[in-house]
């Protein structure tokens, strides 16, 4: 290794121990973090709720309003607008009011008519309940003044970069007004779509209630949660106030759901002799169904048989500069639905369980004849358990999918350890199976420490039962905090002969050591600053076999948002790669093998998100490896009115070796518009241009959803090629087309 190597190598390794000493020397913060003293008794509805939004019927005049404090921009501070919160049940339902009132209704915004739409430009109110009363896991339940609705998962009790999953949908109904005096909201749950326990009809759960005034940045809570976690407090599942039900028995479910699909597509094949593409016409016309059982008050069976995932939109365009492959989310709706507790994540996108290994093949759908699910809780255990089967295509068999996944509350109400069974076998005798076993543990605090073992056995391989070879670890070490002194320490080991079939790993046989110190601050009521710090990240890879240094880097930042909303992160890295085998980032320019060490500036910038237009960007400026590097991106947002949202996304990359005398150029170009003719009618144009791959694929998607469990949808996708002569022969102007009609109904029998 070159000099200019082994001292930067030190220089991490160096931080690592400070890192790490830094871990052992704090004091752990004995302070507190949940609310839930003394539970708290939700009071039973006596008389009829007609639910129109007002909560005026004498059946809400018995119901004490919960009291509630500032969140942000001042914590502890009175609410700007007067507000009251109410929350009852009774033999079927539990129901929500809130009478936001407001002294200028006229800026009270509700730009988005969309079903799920997040957007913070909206004014909101709803809550988070905490079902199963775990501490980690709850159910988010939210409306605007135009009364869309938006239901959602919470998990990791919060933590992470988006720990929530919007794409979850259940059953239930909300009503909205207006007035001079404010916006007014009533919400109607079933009990069947909550899923608890009860013990002689007692049921304990958590419960959050959140008011937000989008103009105005302030969030309204009841119980009294800090802002130390940063923007998901709020939501965090073990800060819910435990509150108590009398008299509340869980429903069984059972809810049918057919559907039908219908189309026409368009593909375009080689000929045999390769001297022209062949345009086949296809028809589409599918029969399917899903079925959701409640086994027990607390375990759900789904069935799903011709699985279809037509409405899905596309992903999103991504250029790679690594040489590593892409990571693309998932998002079809039903490996979305209670994905949590499937989760068993190794840090960053690498996990034992990637559901995208199921029905996608080196970017082609594979049709899926069916498979069940089944989630919940059997007296102490979180439960999850997944089949799918899938068809033969070109050379790869048909196969089944199977994840067995089983945790438990360990200690304290915040530490879990669990356990996961994959296997992925092949019709042709093909096999890949794993098994993990994982602890998080909450020392004191907000002090976690996580620990992960999984082991993959296959078929032509070892498989040695007691080799690290087959097997992957991972320890961590974090205070989860945004004000003092927080930390993530972690280290990694995955071996050479570890794959896990249905999972997703971005390197192999290596080690790794990292992440992040930071030091934050939450100013006084009277600074400009809501919330601020300043950090150090860096990490380490190394090749198992020889301890030589994969891949480096370390460097400061800084990371702040004001009180207004505007956001900003900013930092400078230090990189060093050692590159075994020469990758291309195109056909006119390559990374030699060879070791590197470079720099780089990083920034991502983002106004007010409670504004109706607001923008966000990013940057990475430096070196790059033996050239130069300018990355910049660009991402606005504009709610033009309730009926119509604009949004886009330009990336331009620009990478020249000027030694070599190679240079790469890609653009990414998104537009999406959405039109929302009510809370039920939404159309959404969604076009992406890829320089990279010479692309233009354009997906449009139109639903009409009149209640939960009633969707039609006509999907129109088209994938253009933008440079036909980039090979010989010449490409169609269009790689494929489809316009498809899909009709869902989901009869509720009991």
């Amino acid at each position: 290794m070159k000099a200019k190597g082994k001292k930067f190598i030190s220089w991490l390794l160096a931080y690592n121990l400070f890192f790490f000493s830094s871990l052992v020397l704090a004091q752990g913060n004995k302070e507190k973090t949940n609310n839930r003293n003394e539970p708290y008794l939700i009071q039973r509805i006596t008389g009829q709720v007609e639910l129109d939004g007002l909560s005026d019927e004498p059946a809400w005049q018995s119901i004490k309003p919960l009291p509630l404090t500032v969140h942000i921009p001042n914590f502890r501070g009175q609410p700007s607008e007067k507000t009251k919160i109410l929350v009852g049940y009774d033999d079927d339902y539990l129901y929500l009011a809130g009478r936001l009132y407001d002294s200028e209704p006229e800026k009270i915004q509700f730009p988005s008519k969309k079903r799920d739409d997040m957007k913070l430009s909206n004014d909101w109110f709803g809550l988070v309940i905490d079902n199963f009363n775990d501490n980690e896991n709850g159910l988010g339940f939210f409306t605007t003044p135009s009364g869309l609705r938006l239901d959602m998962t919470v998990f990791s009790d919060g933590q992470g970069e988006f720990p929530v999953n919007q794409n979850w949908n259940t059953f239930w109904d909300v009503k909205t007004k207006r007035n001079k005096e404010g916006w007014f909201a009533e919400f109607r749950i079933p009990l069947s779509s909550l899923r608890f326990e009860d013990k002689d009809g007692r049921a304990i759960m958590g419960l959050i209630t959140l008011r937000y005034i989008a103009r105005k940045n302030e969030w309204i809570v009841f119980p009294e949660i800090p802002p130390n976690w940063g923007f998901w407090s709020p939501f965090k599942p073990s800060q819910a106030q435990e509150v108590v039900f009398e008299g509340l028995y869980s429903r069984k479910p059972l809810y049918i759901a057919p559907y039908a699909l219908g189309g026409l597509g368009q593909s375009f094949d080689l000929n045999d002799p390769e001297t022209a593409y062949i345009r086949s016409d296809n028809t589409i016309g599918e029969l399917g169904l899903d079925i959701k059982y409640g086994l027990t008050t607390n375990l759900t069976l789904d069935v799903t048989l011709n699985t279809d995932f037509a409405q899905v939109e596309a992903d999103d365009q991504q250029v790679n500069l690594t040489r590593f492959s892409l990571f693309f989310p998932e998002k079809r709706l039903f490996f979305q639905e209670r994905a949590s507790n499937f989760e068993f994540n190794f840090g960053g996108p690498n996990q034992f369980f990637y559901s995208r290994r199921i029905g996608i093949y080196e970017e082609q759908v594979v049709p899926i004849y069916g498979g069940v699910r089944l989630v919940g809780r059997l007296k102490d255990w979180d439960l999850g358990f997944l089949s799918m089967q899938t068809a033969a295509i070109e050379d790869l068999p048909s196969e089944n999918f199977g994840v067995f996944r089983l945790r438990r509350r360990v200690f304290n109400p915040f530490s879990y350890v669990g356990a996961m069974v994959t296997s992925r076998i092949g019709a042709d005798g093909s096999y890949n199976v794993g098994y993990g076993l994982d602890g998080i543990f909450r020392l004191f605090g907000d002090d976690y420490l996580t620990l992960m073992f999984a082991q993959t056995f296959e078929n032509e391989k070892e498989n040695n039962p007691f080799s690290l070879d087959p097997a992957r670890v991972r320890i961590n070490w974090e205070r989860r905090t945004v004000k003092g002194l927080g930390y993530d320490l972690s280290f990694s080991r995955a071996g050479k002969d570890y794959d896990p079939g249905i999972g997703f790993e971005i390197r192999e046989d290596y080690s790794r050591l990292g992440n992040r110190l930071l030091y934050g601050w939450i100013p006084s009521e009277e600074s400009w600053l809501l919330r601020h710090n300043v950090f150090l990240d860096g990490s380490v890879h190394f090749n198992n076999e020889d301890n030589s240094v994969q891949s480096a880097d370390i460097g400061p930042g800084w990371s702040f948002t004001a009180k207004s909303g505007f956001e900003m992160d900013i930092g400078a890295k230090l990189y060093h790669e050692n590159i075994d085998e020469e990758f291309s980032l195109d056909d006119e320019a390559e990374v030699p093998a060879g070791q590197y060490t470079f720099y780089g500036l990083t920034g991502v910038l983002q106004t007010p998100s409670g504004r109706l237009f607001n923008i966000g960007a990013n940057f990475d400026i430096g070196s790059f490896y033996d050239g130069r590097r300018i990355s910049l991106g660009v991402s606005p947002e504009w709610s033009v009115s309730p009926e119509l949202e604009l949004s886009g996304f330009y990336q331009y990359n620009w990478i020249d070796f000027p030694d070599r005398d190679q240079k790469f150029v890609a653009h990414i170009a998104r537009l999406r518009a959405l039109v929302m003719l009510s809370t039920k009618f939404s159309a959404t144009a969604f076009i992406q241009y890829n320089s990279a791959a010479d692309a233009l694929v354009a997906n449009i998607r139109i639903r009409f959803n009149p209640r939960e469990g009633n969707d039609l949808y006509i999907v129109y996708n088209e994938a253009l090629n933008t440079d036909r002569y980039r090979e010989i022969p010449a490409l169609p102007y269009s790689s494929s087309r489809a316009i498809m009609l899909k009709y869902t109904y989901t009869f509720n029998v009991r």
